[in-house]
C-alpha cells in the first residue's frame, strides 16, 4: 500500500532542491580573491609567518614575483596555491633556449612542487609597455620554452604559462565596448600572446587599477563609481550595458579587445589590483578609507558571483595588491602603500577577505 505523504511534505522538499540548486550556482559563479605578496621591503615577516598570516585571514591563493627558495618551501605543505614569476631580466635567455627553461623549471619548480602547490607561472610582468618594448618580440617564445620545459617533465597539465599585462597596452579603453590593443602590438604580440593562451589551455593576466584612472580623471570620473560604491552608473552607447564600477568597465575594455582579434574565449585572471592608503599630498584618492571601501567591496563582488556585463557567465578572479606596505619600492607615496597589512601583521584597515 502506498504511504500518503502531507501536502507540507512535498512543499518542504521542493524548496530544498531548489535552496541547493541555488547554492550551487553560487558556488560555481563566484570567483577567487587571492593576495599578491610582493617583497621589496626591509622589514617583512619570515615567509613561514606569512604563510601562518594568510591561513589566519582565509586567504587560499597567493602571488609572488620570483621563485625564491625559502618562499616556495615555505609554502610547502600549506595548501596555499601559489603563482610564481620568471622575472623580466630573464626573459632573452628563456626566450632564446628550451634548454634554459629545462633548467630554470627543474631548480625553480619541480623541487617544490607539488608539496608546493605551484598553479601558474607568470612569464615576465608587464613587458607590453613596460618600458622594455624591445622585449615584447621575447615574451611569446619565452613562454612556449616554458611551457615546452613544463610538458617535459609532465606538469604542463597543472601548472598554467601566461604573463601580465597592463592596461596600457589598449589603444581605446572607453567605452568599453570599443576597446582595442594599440595596432602595432597586434600582429607581432596580442595574437600570438592570445593563441598559446588558447592552444595551453590558460588564461590571460591582466594587472588593472582604477586608482590610477581615478586620480588622472576625477573631475570626470565618480568616486563612489571608481570604489565599487551605489551609483547610477554608466551606460555603454554601443550596446546599452551598465556599469556600475570602473574595474568591470576596464576588464570589459580587454574583452572587447580581444573580441576584435578574434579571440572571444580566452579567459581572464586579474592578477593585479588594489588602491593605495597614503599618498602625496597633490594626488586626489589616497586614504584608508578609500583604500578600505575598494577592496573591501571588490571583495565583496568577487565571492558575491558573476562576471562582467560583457561576459556575466564567467567569474571574476582577482589578487589583491598587495599584501604588505613594502618600504623599499621607489617613486610616490603611494607605491609603498598599496597594503592590507604592516608588517608586524597590524591590519592597515579592516575589511573581510574571505
Amino acid at each position: 500500500m502506498a504511504l500518503a505523504l502531507p501536502l507540507h511534505f512535498f512543499h518542504a522538499l521542493f524548496m530544498l532542491v531548489f535552496l541547493l540548486s541555488r547554492m550551487q550556482f553560487s558556488l560555481s559563479s563566484s570567483g577567487f580573491i587571492g593576495v599578491n605578496y610582493g617583497r621589496v621591503a626591509d622589514d617583512l615577516l619570515s615567509p613561514a609567518q606569512v604563510v601562518q598570516l594568510l591561513k589566519a585571514q582565509g586567504i587560499t591563493k597567493t602571488k609572488i614575483f620570483d621563485t625564491d627558495a625559502t618562499v616556495l618551501s615555505a609554502f610547502s605543505g600549506s595548501n596555499i596555491t601559489i603563482t610564481v614569476g620568471l622575472q623580466n631580466q630573464q626573459l632573452s635567455d628563456a626566450a632564446g633556449s628550451q634548454s634554459f627553461t629545462d633548467t630554470w623549471v627543474q631548480s625553480n619548480i619541480l623541487p617544490y612542487y607539488p608539496n608546493t602547490l605551484i598553479d601558474a607561472i607568470a612569464v615576465g610582468n608587464e613587458i607590453i609597455f613596460a618600458g622594455l618594448q624591445d622585449s615584447t618580440q621575447l615574451l611569446v617564445p619565452a613562454m612556449k620554452n616554458v611551457y615546452a620545459s613544463l610538458v617535459k617533465y609532465n606538469v604542463a597539465s597543472s601548472i598554467k604559462v601566461s604573463s601580465p599585462i597592463a592596461l596600457g597596452a589598449l589603444e581605446t579603453s572607453y567605452p568599453p565596448s570599443a576597446g582595442s590593443f594599440k595596432p602595432d602590438l597586434v600582429e607581432p604580440v596580442i595574437k600570438p600572446l592570445l593563441s598559446f593562451l588558447k592552444q595551453a589551455g590558460s588564461y590571460l593576466m591582466v594587472n588593472a587599477y582604477p586608482f590610477f584612472a581615478y586620480t588622472a580623471n576625477s573631475d570626470t570620473i565618480s568616486l563612489d563609481y571608481a570604489l565599487f560604491k551605489d551609483n547610477t552608473g554608466a551606460t555603454d552607447p554601443n550596446n546599452g550595458l551598465v556599469y556600475k564600477s570602473l574595474l568591470e568597465a576596464q576588464l570589459d575594455s580587454v574583452f572587447a579587445a580581444m573580441n576584435a582579434v578574434g579571440f572571444n574565449d580566452v579567459k581572464m585572471v586579474v592578477t593585479e589590483t588594489g588602491w593605495p592608503s597614503k599618498g602625496d599630498e597633490n594626488q586626489n584618492g589616497p586614504s584608508e578609507q578609500n583604500a578600505a571601501s575598494y577592496n573591501g567591496n571588490l571583495v565583496r563582488r568577487v565571492l558575491t558571483g558573476g562576471g562582467t556585463p560583457l561576459r556575466p557567465d564567467e567569474p571574476l578572479n582577482v589578487y589583491i595588491f598587495a599584501l604588505f606596505n613594502e618600504n623599499q619600492k621607489t617613486g610616490p607615496t603611494t607605491e609603498r602603500n598599496f597594503g592590507l597589512f604592516y608588517p608586524n601583521e597590524e591590519k592597515v584597515y579592516d575589511i573581510p577577505l574571505h
